[in-house]
Parts: structure tokens; C-alpha cells; sequence
């Protein structure tokens, strides 16, 4: 079993991607083997595997490919929060700021049914806009929300700071 070490060893540094001046922390090498992307979906789901959850929400888009792949491990359900219009039922939404603007996520009203625990996962926690904003989003649809898990965190962008009110965890720091 590859460790999280070898995980965060394999992340590769893109630089001034998507704009000049961002390091983007890209995960490509990671699912490209399958030995560290099992490694990585094992070791997202202990983190949450004895918290006994009906779901696990996925925040758009990599957040899907470890939330997806930890809810079928654990045997649960999986629900995707996307950017607004791409979800065919009715919807909550939720809005938040970003540093250039606004954005929205969604996320199906009968999406989980109430009172259900639920766990957000994302690849990536950086200022902690989508996932504070997806926090809210769960909470609206009356389930509880038990814990909040990333694969990679940027500390210097102190987004875990949004997030103190949640249980939250993240497997490797930068």
C-alpha cells in the first residue's frame, strides 16, 4: 500500500495555470497509477470510514472522482454538487465570492433524505469559497453534515479558517 507520502511525492507543480502567478497542484500522476489512486481512495475512506455515513457529496469536478470512488467502497451513496445548470431536477443553490466575482453551486433537493449523515470531499481546499459555499448547500437540504475531508490542502491560503465550524481533514498539506 502506497503511503500518503508517495501520494503527495507523485503531485506534479504546473506553474501559471490557470493564470500567471498560480502553482496549480495537479493530481493527473496520481489517478494515472493505479497504485497511488488506490492508495488514495483507501486512505480517504479511513478517514471517515468509522463515521458511518449515508453519502459522501463531491464538489465538481475532481472532487467526484474520490467521493464517487469512496462512497462505493463504503457502501454508500454518492452525491455530485455541480456548477449551476447542469443538474435536471430541482435544485437548492448556493452563491459565494470569489476573487474575481461570484459563482454558484447546486445540488439536487431530494438529493439525500433528511436527517441522513453526510461527508463533503474535494480534491482541493485552497480559500475555501466552493467548499463553504457546498457546506451550506448540504445543510439547506436538512441532512447532517458529519465531516469534510480533502485530498490536498494549501495552507498559506488559510482556507481551512471558513471552515472550523466542520470536521474537517485533509491528507497532504502544501
Amino acid at each position: 500500500m502506497k503511503s500518503i507520502e508517495d501520494i503527495k511525492q507523485a503531485i506534479r507543480d504546473v506553474p501559471d495555470f490557470p493564470h500567471k502567478g498560480i502553482l496549480f497542484k495537479d493530481i493527473t500522476p496520481v489517478l494515472q497509477n493505479a497504485a497511488l489512486f488506490g492508495a488514495t481512495v483507501h486512505h480517504l475512506c479511513e478517514s471517515v470510514r468509522d463515521l458511518r455515513a449515508d453519502a459522501i457529496a463531491g464538489i465538481e469536478a475532481r472532487g467526484f472522482i474520490f467521493a464517487a470512488a469512496v462512497a462505493d467502497r463504503l457502501n454508500c451513496g454518492f452525491v455530485p454538487i455541480r456548477k449551476p445548470g447542469k443538474l435536471p431536477a430541482k435544485v437548492h443553490q448556493e452563491s459565494y465570492t470569489l476573487e474575481y466575482g461570484t459563482d454558484s453551486v447546486e445540488m439536487h433537493q431530494d438529493a439525500v433524505a433528511p436527517g441522513s449523515a453526510v461527508v463533503l470531499m474535494d480534491d482541493l481546499l485552497a480559500t475555501g469559497g466552493t467548499a463553504l459555499a457546498s457546506t451550506r448547500l448540504i445543510e439547506k437540504t436538512g441532512v447532517r453534515l458529519i465531516a469534510v475531508r480533502f485530498l490536498i490542502e494549501l495552507d498559506f491560503l488559510k482556507g481551512r479558517d471558513k471552515l472550523s465550524a466542520y470536521a474537517m481533514q485533509s491528507l497532504i498539506h502544501f
